[in-house]
């Protein structure tokens, strides 16, 4: 999910995993796929219910999704066969919650990466009254007046919550986290000047963006994005190396085979690629974006490593 590319040394034995499994694809599937993910209509869902369409229609069994909460979803597939039967989509509270949290699951021992689904990005979003106009601004703001900015964010834990921690940590600045119930209650808050800043999906505040109610600065993935397009990186414009996204991703019950998960592997790639899908969903604000197993459960080992140290220095943890 966040940035600086620095690596641990978890999921070492994913190429493992991968390549071992005794399970054939040569007659897979022959009965019903069952995808479980978080509550109905959350990002993790819309996603699902994609890719099980189109699971369906070339696959030949029907493919179902099973809401459940992320954590009963993550437990539910972690103890299942590994067979190809039981798959999970989930965001990067996969493996940032057990940074947090005492969870039911192992991420490295329980589960074999299939590949990354998409994406989401933040803003950097402003209450005009901040007299920055560019990252770089905001960030010598923030240092010649330490504790005196303020950034609203979803419940602690959340993505607006770890993009702001990130920046601060990266910037060496205090610009302090105000967490709201929601999202939603937080742009509300940064629209009547509670609070001076937020990292935001862009689709929430881009009306606001219009209206002149809000401003936005910077986008916080790695380049350029038509996500957010026009605005420029945070870490071209004043903080290098720095990266905030929010992804969703495709796994199975640990030595699964990997005839399976290549087989996998593939239909998710056409599938993300089917005409006009990749538009509805940057139209709905986010990002379809395909990746191999071996890419999946490098970015998982990164972004592991590059938020544990945020966690950790800042002692954060789940409401």
């Amino acid at each position: 999910m966040l940035s600086t590319r620095f690596v641990v040394s978890i999921f070492s034995g994913v190429m493992t995993v991968v390549s071992g499994g005794t399970a054939s694809a040569q007659d897979y599937p022959n009965k019903p796929i069952r995808i479980f993910t978080a509550a109905a209509g959350g990002s993790s869902d819309i996603v699902a219910r994609a890719i099980a369409q189109g699971f369906t229609d070339s696959l030949g069994q029907p493919v179902l999704v099973d809401n459940r909460t992320s954590l009963i979803a993550s437990e539910s597939v972690s103890k299942a066969p590994p067979d190809g039967y039981a798959l999970l989509i989930s965001s990067e509270s996969l493996w940032i919650r057990p940074l947090m949290d005492k969870v039911p699951y192992d991420v490295v021992r329980d589960f074999s990466p299939i590949g990354q689904l998409s994406r989401e990005v933040y803003v950097v979003a402003v209450h005009p009254s901040v007299p920055a106009k560019s990252v770089k601004d905001l960030i010598a703001l923030a240092k010649a007046k330490p504790g005196a900015l303020n950034y609203g964010s979803g419940t602690n834990g959340s993505g607006t919550h770890l993009s702001g921690a990130l920046f601060t940590s990266m910037a060496g600045v205090n610009i302090v986290q105000v967490p709201y119930k929601g999202v939603a209650q937080s742009v509300t808050a940064l629209i009547g000047g509670e609070v001076q800043l937020m990292f935001a999906n862009p689709s929430m505040v881009a009306p606001h963006v219009k209206a002149g109610r809000l401003r936005t600065l910077a986008v916080t993935a790695a380049e350029a994005t038509v996500l957010a397009p026009g605005l420029t990186t945070v870490a071209a414009s004043g903080l290098p190396g720095y990266e905030a996204v929010s992804i969703q991703g495709m796994l199975a019950p640990a030595k699964t085979s990997a005839a399976i998960i290549n087989r996998l592997n593939q239909e998710v790639v056409r599938v993300i690629n089917l005409p006009g899908l990749k538009e509805k969903f940057i139209s709905g604000g986010s990002e379809l974006v395909g990746s191999s197993p071996e890419q999946f459960a490098a970015f998982i080992k990164s972004d592991t490593a590059r938020i544990a140290k945020v966690i950790k220095d800042a002692g954060i943890k789940v409401d």
